[in-house]
């Protein structure tokens, strides 16, 4: 069954070359910061390009619950009245957060060092997911949480009355949990000080500086060091979210592994700690380039051009690449079947615990497809079939899951048989246009029934 609704099965099948321009969607990470930062800051915020899809949406709800007014003005155009660091309310019902585990665990951060108690649920997806990584560091303010067993959703958080500063070194590398810490660290007397081993996305440290945080990042013996000084005033800002990488990463890939492709993805955001896929497809030999680099709302941004690329190779992706594209292993997993020899990935434990475990959903419907794929805990295989060489002709389980659903339907359009999915709902979370923008570059989709 879909994230809001009733499963949508759809087949993709080879239908020739994909070519145009394609407008991707805002970025979601960016979304969600923006609409919680407006909401702690004082004053009127203004957003443009803000993605429209239901993870954001669900944002944008939690934020009017906790006291912020939030309206929508036109296309992605969109602005918050904020209550202040420390000027959340009480919701008066449940936050339901969809299927977005950035939105629900960095809105429990926002939250937790405010004296207010919120309870929040989720879709099947996300209410399977482990918060514990979350609330273990929240109660280092003073913050409660009362969940189900293994720490998961529904879950009530009680906000800290008399939070303290906390030192946190983030066990694994995670941009939610780094950024649910420092969102918590807002409202906490001194220094919250946040140890990355690993760097992750930085776009939380990035729009705290911008909204007038006190923060600085040094490198040192211990890895990346955040300090953040509590209790500041945020300023409200103008923000331009730049488009996914997250979501180009679909119309590039399968732009990749469709003959006689050429397709123009513009305005991309190109942080480097986002940018790994694409460093990774160059690598494998891909013909995609880079066109009319800028900065758009302090991020580094690019058009990216994507053609047919017969000649990819399979390599051995660098694990401390993991956190730079943790969210598009399952879409490289689908161009690896169409490039020559193994294209191993390492470092990647955390997709075990997505909004599926994508190690285990790419695999089994791989492997359904005709493909190769070896698996262990924390790293996945494919064999390349070469161009046009995987089989398809299998339906794949998607899981409630966004990216295992569209790499799929990326692989049907390069494979020689179909290939079906069995519920397209979820892609609604993170790239609501995705079907009408495939189908505009030549794609072919149908739905069962249709």
């Amino acid at each position: 069954m879909s994230a809001h609704g009733d499963p949508i099965p759809m087949t993709a099948r080879r239908a020739g070359a994909l070519t145009g321009a394609a407008e991707v969607p805002g970025d979601k990470s960016i979304s969600h910061r923006a609409l919680i930062l407006g909401a702690l800051s004082v004053g009127e915020t203004r957003i443009t390009g803000l993605l429209e899809g239901q993870d954001v949406l669900d944002t944008a709800r939690a934020m009017r619950a906790f006291g912020a007014e939030v309206a929508h003005l036109g296309p992605g155009e969109w602005v918050v009245n904020g209550v202040g660091v420390g000027g959340f309310a009480e919701p008066a019902d449940v936050i339901d957060c969809g299927n977005s585990g950035t939105g629900v665990r960095l809105i429990m951060g926002a939250m937790a060092t405010s004296p207010v108690t919120a309870t929040f649920t989720g879709d099947a997806s996300l209410r399977a997911r482990p918060m514990g990584r979350v609330t273990d560091p929240l109660a280092l303010f003073g913050a409660a949480a009362y969940g189900r067993a293994g720490g998961r959703l529904p879950m009530t958080v009680v906000g800290a009355a008399e939070p303290v500063p906390v030192r946190y070194v983030v066990p694994v590398p995670s941009a939610q949990v780094k950024s649910a810490v420092l969102l918590a660290g807002l409202n906490a007397p001194g220094e919250t000080v946040v140890i990355e081993r690993e760097a992750t996305r930085d776009h939380t440290e990035r729009m705290l500086t911008g909204f007038g945080a006190s923060l600085r990042v040094e490198q040192t013996g211990e890895g990346r060091v955040i300090v953040l000084t509590g209790q500041p005033e945020l300023r409200p800002q103008t923000i331009a979210v730049p488009r996914d990488p997250s979501s180009a990463a679909f119309p590039v890939c399968a732009a990749l592994i469709v003959e006689g492709s050429d397709v123009l993805v513009s305005g991309i955001g190109l942080n480097p700690t986002r940018a790994g896929l694409f460093t990774t497809l160059i690598e494998m030999g891909a013909d995609l380039s880079y066109e009319n680099p800028r900065e758009e709302g302090g991020e580094p941004v690019a058009d990216l051009r994507a053609r047919f690329s017969p000649d990819m190779k399979g390599i051995e992706v660098p694990a401390g690449r993991a956190p730079s594209m943790i969210d598009e292993y399952p879409v490289l997993a689908v161009v690896a079947a169409f490039a020559e020899g193994v294209t191993r990935m390492p470092g990647i434990q955390e997709l075990r615990v997505k909004e599926s475990d994508r190690i285990a959903a790419m695999a089994a419907g791989l492997r359904a497809c005709g493909a190769t794929v070896e698996e262990g805990e924390d790293w996945m295989a494919v064999i390349g079939m070469g161009p046009g060489g995987l089989p398809g002709g299998a339906t794949c389980a998607t899981h409630l899951d966004h990216r295992i659903a569209m790499s799929f339907l990326c692989a049907g359009m390069a494979a020689q048989r179909p290939v079906t999915i069995d519920d397209a709902g979820p892609i609604a979370t993170s790239f609501p246009v995705f079907e009408p923008l495939m189908e505009g570059l030549g794609a072919a989709f149908t739905r069962a029934g249709a």
